[in-house]
């Protein structure tokens, strides 16, 4: 099925792309028809219960279950700019199908009236395997995620979700479908049943099938290149990427679904952790609003994991991304402060040091310190991360990767 899916993708939008004289608007009706092919694909595998190469199941709540219609019925409330303030914003646009669901390549996520947040936004594919969602884990699951970007003042901006309630109580299309999949109608429809539709879709995509996924898992020793080779050696060797990133003998997840900190964007507020701290514990316990607080402030966001969970040792720690995809969703890191992978890499390698003061932070995790890669294994090392591109999304990976070798030309 992923096969089929690429085809009929790539071949759509080749056509449109050659095709004499097409125009800009014929060649972007084409590419949304290919868009709407590979989400249709992504949808009937994941509702068939089809697992990509290289994943496990899909863990399903109980009160939950996943339906055809549900996704469906996900997919389009997931799209609808009617759920913001102005009529501009949707879920979809920080998280765009076209990008591997993120808003690549921005640092950081804009929301209404061009108002920017503090963090990048996470792909949504295979979201559906994480422990928490937020990259400081402030939501147990894609369920209460999803109540959260509608009425934050930066995201969609909605006063509350009243606004949402109207429209799938009114519109004839929601009605309709509302009733199919919860057998619900008027006041019954809650915004229980909105995000357990959301959360469906967003369950509905995930992607495997990489070239790393055929070679370790598929038995195809054809499907890495001999420089993707090394650069998995380094993975689970000298670079001890895999502490971290998971690789198990049948399934790959590339997270342990922990918080750490590796020394980005606490280090340009270390002067000032015992003072932001005092003062956040302090707003929190009169009730201040988490959500909006990260994502408002800049400084308060550097405080990752401990806004959670007021723990001293989470000071500076953010949740371990997966890699699936990793070379399609630049930048990189939760504020979006590094470009490219080998910006990435050449981080850990110095061991998590501030380069503008060569320290480290105080609260440091254990685990950080000086690879002592050479330049070898270092672009070995990105090479093999371009290897855990799933098919649908090679296009983007090619492109990110051209880009960033004129950077470095």
């Amino acid at each position: 099925m992923h096969q089929d899916v690429r085809k009929r993708f790539t071949w759509l939008e080749s056509r449109a792309v050659l095709e004499p004289y097409a125009s800009n608007e014929k060649i972007m009706r084409v590419r949304l028809l290919g868009l709407c092919i590979l989400v249709a694909g992504l949808i009937a595998m994941a509702t068939a219960h089809a697992t990509p190469l290289g994943l496990p199941p899909v863990p399903i709540p109980a009160d939950n279950p996943q339906t055809a219609e549900k996704v469906r019925l996900g997919e389009k409330l997931f799209n609808d700019m009617r759920f913001s303030a102005t009529g501009t914003v949707s879920c979809a646009t920080c998280h765009d199908a076209a990008r591997a669901f993120t808003d690549s390549p921005p640092p950081t996520s804009v929301g209404i009236n061009g108002l920017t947040g503090t963090r990048n936004a996470p792909t949504v594919v295979n979201a559906a395997y994480l422990a928490r969602q937020f990259w400081d884990g402030r939501s147990p699951d894609l369920e209460d995620q999803a109540l959260h970007p509608f009425v934050n003042p930066i995201e969609m901006g909605l006063k509350n979700h009243d606004p949402i309630l109207k429209i799938v109580r009114t519109d004839s299309e929601y009605k309709e479908s509302f009733k199919t999949v919860f057998n619900k109608s008027g006041e019954q429809i809650t915004m229980r049943e909105v995000i357990q539709a959301i959360a469906s879709f967003e369950r509905a995509v995930v992607s495997g099938d990489s070239p790393f996924d055929r070679w370790r898992y598929g038995g195809d020793q054809t499907a890495m290149t001999p420089a993707q080779i090394r650069g998995f050696q380094v993975f689970i060797g000298q670079g001890r990427c895999i502490s971290c990133h998971i690789v198990e003998q049948t399934q790959a997840l590339f997270t342990d679904s922990r918080f750490h900190n590796i020394g980005i964007g606490i280090n340009a507020i270390q002067q000032d952790v015992a003072r932001l701290t005092s003062e956040f514990l302090k707003a929190k316990a009169q009730g201040a609003d988490v959500d909006l607080a990260v994502l408002s402030d800049k400084k308060t966001s550097e405080l990752g994991r401990f806004a959670v969970t007021n723990e001293l040792n989470m000071i500076g720690a953010f949740k371990t991304p997966t890699l699936r995809n990793v070379a399609v969703t630049a930048p990189y890191m939760h504020d979006g402060s590094l470009k490219t992978l080998t910006d990435v890499v050449i981080h850990y390698n110095s061991g998590g040091v501030d380069p503008k003061t060569g320290r480290a932070n105080d609260y440091l995790s254990g685990g950080i310190r000086p690879l002592m890669l050479n330049q070898q294994q270092i672009s070995d090392l990105v090479t093999f991360m371009e290897a855990l591109t799933s098919p649908e999304y090679e296009k983007g990976s090619k492109a990110v990767k051209d880009k960033e070798k004129l950077s470095y030309e």
